[in-house]
């Protein structure tokens, strides 16, 4: 048996992807030369690193566990990879099993009195309400990507469904009532290497549809944001920022792109020529999301645990927040732009507004970094302007919490996820929300009551849920490459 730096680097490269710290793999993606290695991505599974380390969890507990005379006992108590790695322990642990055998034997003989033992066993059953259980049969599963698909978005007027994937492609798939098969177009991206065009082999890990559902913006980690149009053909190539790009979304005027990246900046785009319009340098570690206030007034967040607030035109923040001790990882701003809430390593996800210069809340109920955010299309200004506005907050602690921003309080803890919840999106009339994690469960809640609706089972870790603009389909994306629908219209 034999294995080379590269391979362990590459494992531990995939391990931080998955886990969700995207700086922190490039980081050390570039520092240990993945890019040079001679590694097919495409054809390691997804969770490697976990599977060969359970494995090998697994083959120390069996060394203990098995006697010399080729007898099998179980572990009164499952070993902990700490412990799997501590000579002292290992053996005591033997020792403890030895002792544990012989005692066995002993109480074995005293009590058949040399006949045969009868052993009851009795099978405890776990309760499942089975109405909530999403069918297979139910959902269509669209395979094509050869890696992870980090992301995915409904366009806006039609059933059109993007994903980017850690395979250097989007793909744009039709989910329209009148196809049977599904159709996918593939954008290729590619770069220019030695007057040729090559594919990017880096990562595409942000999209977004502009308003009227005829433009597709992508975001990579090979530094370029592009646009294509729905039939997949590239319109633009935006090529300003210095490596990866973390986070990119269209205005509502759809003129302007804005994009954050690992080079510390921000930048708004003209989406009609492709050019920078102004690039915005006042963070002092990688950008790591960006949001939309106005057509022309923005948020940016970044692992500097510091949000700007800033304006086209404008050469200085005209806001800036500090309060995060850690990274700040999502910033939304609520549907009138009056409050904005961001999330952070440090569990903590807070509210602010422009009116204010130290949160306005300062909620803590998270027991595990915040990875993302959503606000609720309730309340004035919305299309559901008799329902309440609702923050919805997802957690390495592998819940979901739903929020009132009014008063600071938490109404409903969503528990059913066992792994990290990575994403979370509300259905257009409010009513639901749908929640993706690492258990490959994708959940859907009443957000009224906090009950589960609907549950479905895929076949990788969920990075991202999105909702149709009728609410009637659900999209999730996942690390074993699926990318899949549920139609609630069939349920």
């Amino acid at each position: 048996m034999s294995f080379s730096s590269d391979e362990v680097n590459f494992l531990v490269y995939r391990y931080l992807q998955e886990s969700g710290f995207q700086h922190s793999a490039y980081t050390f993606g570039i520092e240990s030369h993945i890019s040079s290695s001679n590694i097919n991505g495409a054809l390691v599974p997804p969770a490697a690193l976990l599977s060969i380390l359970q494995k090998g969890l697994q083959y120390t507990e069996a060394e203990i566990s098995i006697g010399e005379d080729g007898t099998e006992q179980r572990l009164v108590e499952s070993l902990s990879l700490i412990d799997a790695v501590m000579p002292d322990v290992v053996a005591s642990r033997q020792n403890q099993q030895n002792q544990q055998k012989q005692q066995a034997i002993k109480t074995e003989q005293a009590e058949t009195n040399g006949e045969e033992a009868v052993v009851s066993t009795q099978t405890e059953t776990m309760e499942v309400d089975t109405s909530i259980e999403i069918p297979s049969s139910k959902a269509t599963v669209l395979r094509g990507h050869e890696s992870e698909v980090f992301i995915c978005a409904w366009n806006p007027t039609t059933d059109l469904l993007a994903s980017g994937s850690g395979d250097s492609t989007a793909r744009i798939w039709d989910m329209s009532d009148n196809t049977a098969s599904p159709n996918q177009l593939v954008l290729r991206h590619c770069i220019q290497k030695g007057g040729t065009e090559v594919p990017s082999n880096k990562d595409v890990t942000s999209l977004d549809w502009n308003c009227d559902g005829s433009l597709l913006a992508t975001g990579s980690y090979d530094g370029y944001a592009r646009i294509w149009t729905t039939d997949g053909r590239l319109a633009s190539t935006l090529g300003q920022h210095k490596g990866p790009i973390f986070a990119l979304k269209w205005n509502k005027r759809g003129n302007y792109i804005l994009s954050a990246g690992v080079d510390k900046t921000t930048i708004i785009w003209d989406a009609a020529s492709g050019q920078c319009t102004q690039q915005f340098s006042f963070h002092s570690a990688p950008a790591l999301d960006v949001d939309w206030q106005t057509n022309t007034s923005f948020a940016s967040c970044s692992t500097d645990q510091c949000i700007h607030v800033c304006k086209l035109s404008m050469d200085k923040p005209i806001k800036s927040f500090q309060g995060h001790t850690n990274e700040v990882n999502a910033i939304k701003w609520d549907p009138q732009g009056q409050l904005l809430a961001s999330c952070s390593d440090d569990m903590t996800l807070k509210i602010w507004s422009m009116k204010h210069d130290t949160c306005v809340h300062d909620l803590q109920a998270h027991s595990k970094e915040i990875y993302t955010i959503k606000w609720s299309p309730t309340g004035p200004g919305t299309q559901n302007p008799n329902m309440n506005l609702i923050l919805a907050s997802a957690s390495f602690d592998s819940t979901v919490r739903l929020w009132d921003v009014e008063r600071g309080a938490c109404i409903h803890t969503l528990t059913k996820h066992t792994e990290p919840v990575y994403s979370v999106a509300f259905s257009p009339d409010g009513k639901f929300l749908a929640s993706g994690s690492f258990d490959k469960c994708v959940h859907i809640w009443s957000t009224q009551s906090g009950q589960l609706v609907h549950s479905y089972k895929g076949t990788g870790g969920i990075f991202e849920v999105c909702w149709n603009s009728r609410g009637d389909k659900v999209g999730a994306s996942a690390s074993d490459g699926s990318v899949f629908v549920l139609d609630l219209r069939k349920l």
